[in-house]
C-alpha cells in the first residue's frame, strides 16, 4: 500500500486545497430553493479549467441557464474493476451576512481555519477531490480504478437540477460505475476522550412537503372563527412538537454498539439517546438518527395587515427513517387533521447500506494509517446527498470527505450554521488520506 505523507504548508503559502476551497467560496453560487438560485456556471467553469489543467476532458452540463455540472473520466489502471464516482456539490445554502463575523463570501482565512459559506458543506470537499486529483495524476500517474468525477448543482434543493438531472438524462456518464463516494462522512469526533471516524453508510429518507389552510377572505375587524392562518398555525405545532419513537436501524444499532464499546459500557445499561450524547459535538446528527424527524421551516400567510387571507402555507421538513416514509405521511395526515392540504414538494429515498465491502475496508484501512488506532465507525446521516440520485444506478454511495477536527469543533453545527469554517490542517488531511485512498482502491 502508498502512504502519502502530509507535509504542512510553510507559514506563508496555503495548501493547494485551502487555495481551492477559498476560490470557490469566493463564487456566490447561493441555492435559495423552489427555482431559485444564483447558479453555478461561475464555480463550473473554474472547475473545469482545473480539471483540463490535469489533463482531463470535463463536459458541462446545464439542466436550466446557470445551471451547470461538471463531469469528467480519470482512466484508471485496472479498467476491469468497477468505476468510483467522486463526487460533490457547488451550490451552497443562503447566508445573512449581518449574522456573520466576516464576509460569507469572502473566503477568508483566519484563526487557522478557511470561513465562509460553503466551507463545511461542501466546497471544502469539492477542494479535496481537485487537489487530490493533481496528487494522483501527477508525473503521468493514474487511480487504480476509473473514476467519475462529479461536480454537481442544485444538491442543496434536492438535486433536481444537479445529480437526478444527469441520472435520468445521462446515465451514460456513470458507465460502470459501482460505488461512490461524497459528503457527509469520515470526519473525527471525540467519544469518551478517543478520536474515532465516522463513514456514512446511509441516510434519511427526504421529504419536503407544504401545509396548506384554507378559509373566508375577509376584513381584519370581523369575527372569523375559521381563519386560515389560524387553523394552520394549529397545525404546524402539532408537527412541530410530535416526539417521534427512537427506532434502530441495522446501522445506528452497530454505532450504538461500538459507542458503547469504546466508553467501556454495556451497551443495554444506556438508552440510545444517552449513548448518542456521549458523542459530544456529534449527537446533533446522532440523535437525529435515531428517529423520524419533523420541522416546520417556513411561514407565509397574508398581505395586508387588515385583511384576513384565504390561504395560508408551511413548509415542513420530514426526514424518515428508511422504510418509514408512507407510514410518516399517514400519520402526519392523521395528526393534521383532513382540513389541512398536504402537498408534497419533493420526495427522494432513504439509504442503508452494509459496512462491509472492499471499499469499506480499504478507508478503514487508509485512515488507519493516516491515523493509527482511532476507529472507523458506521452511522446513518440524517439529512440527505447525491448518492440518492446515485442509488437509481445501482450504484452504492457512501459519506467520506475525511477531516481531523479539533475534539472541541461542534463540526454538525457548521453545516448550513453562521460562521461556517474549517481548519486548514483538517484540509490537508483530507487530501492527504483521500489521495492515498483513490491511488490505491
Amino acid at each position: 500500500m502508498t502512504a502519502f505523507a502530509s507535509i504542512p504548508p510553510a507559514a506563508d503559502a496555503l495548501d493547494l486545497t485551502a487555495e481551492i476551497a477559498r476560490d470557490l467560496i469566493r463564487f456566490d453560487t447561493t441555492n435559495y430553493g423552489e427555482g431559485r438560485s444564483n447558479g453555478e456556471t461561475d464555480a463550473a467553469e473554474y472547475v473545469a479549467d482545473k480539471l483540463r489543467t490535469l489533463g482531463l476532458t470535463p463536459e458541462l452540463i446545464d439542466s436550466e441557464p446557470g445551471r451547470t455540472s461538471v463531469m469528467a473520466r480519470v482512466p484508471g489502471r485496472d479498467r476491469s474493476k468497477g468505476a468510483l464516482v467522486v463526487h460533490g456539490h457547488l451550490d451552497v445554502v443562503p447566508a445573512e451576512p449581518a449574522n456573520w463575523s466576516v464576509d460569507p463570501f469572502g473566503g477568508e482565512i483566519k484563526d487557522g481555519m478557511l470561513w465562509g459559506r460553503g466551507a463545511v458543506d461542501m466546497k471544502n470537499m469539492d477542494a479535496m477531490i481537485l487537489a487530490s486529483l493533481t496528487d494522483v495524476l501527477a508525473s503521468g500517474g493514474q487511480p487504480e480504478r476509473d473514476l467519475v468525477i462529479a461536480f454537481f448543482a442544485d444538491e442543496e434543493a434536492g438535486g433536481v437540477l444537479g445529480s437526478h438531472y444527469l441520472v435520468d438524462t445521462r446515465p451514460d456518464l456513470f458507465a460502470g460505475a459501482t460505488e461512490a463516494i461524497s459528503e457527509v462522512g469520515g470526519y473525527s469526533i471525540s467519544i469518551g476522550g478517543e478520536r474515532a471516524y465516522l463513514l456514512q453508510t446511509g441516510e434519511k429518507a427526504l421529504i419536503w412537503l407544504k401545509l396548506v389552510a384554507h378559509g373566508p377572505a375577509g376584513h381584519g375587524s370581523r369575527l372569523v372563527t375559521d381563519n386560515a392562518i389560524t387553523r394552520l398555525a394549529e397545525a404546524v405545532a402539532k408537527v412541530g412538537r410530535r416526539q417521534w419513537p427512537i427506532r434502530l436501524t441495522n446501522t445506528t444499532r452497530q454505532l450504538l454498539a461500538e459507542i458503547a464499546r469504546i466508553l467501556g459500557v454495556e451497551p443495554q445499561s444506556m438508552g440510545p439517546d444517552e449513548l448518542a450524547l456521549a458523542t459530544g459535538t456529534a449527537s446533533g446528527f446522532i440523535q437525529a438518527s435515531l428517529r423520524t424527524t419533523m420541522n416546520p421551516t417556513v411561514l407565509q400567510a397574508g398581505y395586508k395587515h387588515n385583511v384576513i387571507p384565504d390561504r395560508a402555507e408551511a413548509l415542513i421538513d420530514l426526514r424518515a427513517l428508511p422504510g418509514e416514509e408512507d407510514a410518516v405521511l399517514a400519520e402526519l395526515a392523521e395528526l393534521v387533521g383532513p382540513d389541512i392540504e398536504i402537498v408534497i414538494m419533493h420526495r427522494d429515498v432513504g439509504l442503508e447500506t452494509e459496512f462491509a465491502g472492499p471499499l469499506i475496508d480499504k478507508i478503514v484501512q487508509t485512515l488507519g494509517t493516516h491515523d493509527p488506532g482511532a476507529p472507523v465507525l458506521p452511522y446513518l446521516m440524517p439529512a440527505g446527498t447525491d448518492n440518492k440520485a446515485l442509488s437509481k444506478l445501482d450504484i452504492k454511495g457512501y459519506g467520506f470527505a475525511p477531516l481531523k477536527l479539533p475534539a472541541d469543533l461542534d463540526f454538525p453545527a457548521l453545516f448550513h450554521g453562521v460562521d461556517e469554517r474549517v481548519p486548514l490542517d483538517a484540509l490537508v488531511f483530507g487530501r492527504t488520506v483521500l489521495t492515498d485512498l483513490l491511488s490505491t482502491y
